[in-house]
This record gives C-alpha cells, structure tokens and sequence, in this order.
C-alpha cells in the first residue's frame, strides 16, 4: 500500500495563487458587494434595479442582474417582490428557478410559485428534491393539484412522496430523509468500504452506516470515521455501535428535535411500526425544525398566527381576530371590576391614577412567568414530575419581585398622596404580582394537560386575572382600609 502523501508549508506555498491573480470568489459569496449590504441582505438599490428591466421588458438584463445569485438570494428576491412581480421574474429566470431555489422560498410564497406552474414543471422540480423537501413542496397545495403533480413523478419518487404524505403532518415520517445507507450486520469493515465504493449511492450526505438484521431492523450504527480507521477483517458486529436512538414514525417534531438535542445526534434512524428502518433524521433537518418550532411558539403567544408578513390578508385576518374577540370578552371582566367599585373611584380621584399602575405591572410579572413555563414545557424542563416545585419556585420568585416593586410604589404614593395609599398600593402590587406568577405557570400547565398547545391562548387568561385580580385588590383594599366609602 503506498504511503499516505503529506504536505509541507512549501508545497502548499506553491498551491497559492499569485498575488496579482484575483481569487475566483463569485459576488454572492462576498458581503457588502454591489448587491448585498453588510448584513448580507439584498440592497434595495439592487432589487430596484431588477424591478427596472422588469419594466422595460428586459428579460436579458433581468437575467444577467440575477445569474450571479446564491439560490438563497433568489428566494429572498422573489419575497422582495409584489405577488405579481413575482411571475414575471420566474419567467425571465426559468432555468435559474432550481429547486434549491424553491426549497429556500417562504411557505405562502412557494405555494404561489407551484400553483402559478404547470404540473409537469413542478414534477421536475420536484424529482430534483431530496423527499423531505419534496413532501414539503406538495403539502400544502390543494388535493387536486397535488395529486395532479405526483402523477407526472417518476414511479420511484412518487411511491416516496405518497408514503410520506400518508404520514401526519409534523411528524417523523413527513420529515424523514429516505435515502439511507443502510448495510447486512454479516459484512465485514473491507466488505462495507468495497460496497460504498462499487455500489453506495454517495450523492446524498450521509453521517454513519446503518446495520440491519434480515428483518430490516436497525441493530447498530458505524460512523463514518471507525470505517476509515479500523482494518478492513473486523467483522461490523465487532465495531458498530448496538445502543442506538431510534424514532418512531409517527413521533411529533418537536419531540424530535428534543431527542437530538438531549442525547446530541448527528443523525437518527427512524423505524416504522413494527421496527424496520424507513428513513433518517440528520441534524440540518432538526436544526430547521427547532427555528420553526420557537417562531411558531412566540407567535401563538401573542396571538399573531403565522406572522409571516407573505401570509394573505384573510388568513392573517382570520387567525388574529379571534384572539382579539377573545381579548375584548376578558377585558370586560376587568370593566365590570371598576364599574362595581365606581363610587369609590369617584371619591377619590388618586385610585384611577393609579390602578393601571397596578394591573400593568401584574401583567408584565404574569407574562414573564408564562414565557418560562411555556418555554419549559416545550423542552421538557416542565412535567408532571416536577410541576409543584417550579409553581413553588415560581411564587417565592414573585414574592421577592412584588415586595421589591411594592415598597417603590409605596413609598411614591405615601409621598405623593397619603401613607395609607402608599400602604393600599403596595399590598395590592404584592397580592397581584403573586397571583400573576402563579397564573403564568398554572395556566400553561392547564392548557397542556387537557392537550392544547400552552403556547396557544395563555396570554389572554393570564391577562384577563392580573388585569382583573390588580383592579379587585387595589380598590378593594382601598375601600376596606376606610380610604374611601363602598358606595
């Protein structure tokens, strides 16, 4: 066997460009090049310029303006654009519309895209696409034009997608890359290697070499570095590694990525109902899921849908307006509060000074708190073996936070009015900031236990009982104190 060849500092030396020779750097590669900013953004002086052939009719200019683009830069481009616009630039940019372009556009965008094309032009885009992308690309078209698509797929593609889609969304089996290097556990190490060699699909990335038994049952994995290192006679059986995380094809995704990251996978088998390998998880896919799953998190909490700024108008609509009627009913709750108490408020003009102090400063307590259960309970930080501690955890948390703020607003009132406001407030700002850290855990707990998301409505109902609860505590006590008359 020949020696391996090493390099010294003057052979790489020798490798180096001159230095008068410019380095074949292509301009999508650079920032802060004549189409991006510093942020690697596309320029707006740039998208302006495309929108000016488009105009003119220049479909020429227009592609000589886009040809240098990273296909993710197409994407951003054609976000940039109006929903017409659109169109008219895949037109001038056909063969440039690859599906690795498609893969990067925003969810609603593509949508668009695919239904604007014919069903054969989006087969073979599709037929481009690893399955997990492919799957992504149909899913949300309607039934009739995704059906229409996978009937001009090849017959191997289209039995991949069908199974795919047949699969819950946000599942395992929907995500799931297909091309697998799966291998017999009799091989030896030589055997694998000859096999990666002769016959091995090497155009999709791999991480490791799945062992299966005669069942097709994963029974061990070989990484890619103790092939390359171990002599070519060791049987895999004496290698490969038998403890192993497997997925279950129907397990959720986020459940996924908490396996990926809790026992730090690179890649996963996943394995069907009775046990045999159908695909793999790898950790770009997981590293995608993880960003969607935390947008979508922060996005339910306020109630905003998807809060993609492609999103049409009706749908954006729809799915914010619910919460904002949801809203209106809880904020009456806390209307009814002041009107019951309206006499008091009329003896004293200080109380509607300040009861907003009280209430907004309950809601903010209320919020921080959910933000951490929910983010908890996503993680699996927060379950039912734990759930009594972390509310316990959480009340001496709001105890300390209320009678920090407490003698702040206190003393300023004392001041600013009498002492016995100050007093009134402050216990009001307690009693408020501890039920708003109770609230904040309890409600999210709630939601997830009767099987809703926690993420879903928990602002509304911690807002309804901080806002309800500050305005019942602050004049209620102001009227048991004797500052001001009931009625």
């Amino acid at each position: 066997m020949a020696e391996p060849t090493h390099l010294d500092d003057e052979t790489l030396t020798a490798e180096k460009p001159p230095e008068d020779v410019e380095a074949d750097v292509r301009p999508d590669d650079r920032v802060d090049d004549e189409r991006h900013d510093e942020e690697n953004r596309l320029k707006p002086e740039y998208v302006a310029s495309v929108r000016e052939a488009m105009e003119a009719g220049d479909k020429g200019a227009v592609y000589d303006l886009v040809e240098p683009l990273h296909p993710a830069d197409i994407a951003d481009l054609l976000e940039l654009l109006e929903k017409d616009e659109r169109a008219d630039l895949a037109a001038a940019i056909t063969d440039l519309m690859s599906s690795d372009v498609i893969a990067e556009l925003n969810d609603h965008v593509r949508e668009l895209m695919m239904e604007a094309l014919a069903p054969e032009d989006v087969a073979t885009i599709t037929e481009q696409l690893e399955t997990d992308d492919a799957v992504q690309l149909l899913e949300d078209l309607d039934e009739v034009d995704q059906q229409a698509i996978i009937a001009e797929l090849e017959p191997e593609t289209q039995a991949a997608v069908t199974s795919a889609l047949s699969y819950p969304e946000e599942t395992a089996g929907r995500l799931m890359n297909r091309h697998v290097m799966a291998v017999p556990e009799h091989l030896t190490v030589g055997d694998l290697i000859d096999y990666l060699r002769e016959e091995g699909d090497l155009t999709h990335d791999f991480f490791e070499v799945f062992v299966i038994d005669a069942a097709h049952h994963p029974v061990g994995t070989c990484a890619l570095n103790w092939i390359l290192t171990t002599p070519r006679s060791v049987k895999l059986t004496d290698v490969m590694k038998r403890d192993q995380t497997l997925i279950p094809v129907t397990m959720d995704q986020e459940e996924v990525a908490l396996m990926f990251q809790k026992y730090a996978l690179i890649s996963a088998a996943v394995v069907d109902e009775s046990g045999r390998l159908v695909g793999q998880m790898t950790v770009d896919d997981i590293v995608h899921i993880i960003s969607e799953e935390a947008g979508e998190d922060a996005l339910l909490l306020s109630g905003a849908g998807d809060g993609d700024i492609n999103e049409p108008i009706k749908e954006a609509y729809s799915s914010r307006v619910r919460w904002l009627i949801a809203n209106l009913g809880t904020a009456v709750v806390a209307s009814a509060i002041i009107a019951f108490f309206g006499a008091a408020i009329e003896a004293l003009v200080a109380l509607a000074v300040l009861m907003p102090i009280v209430a907004s400063i309950g809601g903010n307590a209320g919020t921080q708190t959910m933000a951490v259960a929910v983010r908890a309970i996503a993680t699996n930080q927060l379950t039912r073996s734990n759930t009594w501690r972390i509310v316990w955890r959480e009340l001496r948390v709001a105890l300390l936070n209320g009678a920090t703020v407490a003698v702040l607003i206190g003393i300023a009132a004392g001041v600013i009015y009498t002492p016995m406001m100050g007093v009134v407030i402050a216990a009001a700002m307690v009693i408020n900031i501890v039920v708003a850290g109770l609230a904040g855990v309890l409600v999210p707990v709630v939601f997830e236990r009767i099987g809703q998301d926690p993420a879903l409505a928990s602002s509304v109902f911690v807002t309804m009982i901080t806002d309800s609860m500050g305005f019942f505590a602050f004049l209620g006590l102001a009227v048991v104190s004797g500052l001001v008359p009931m009625g």
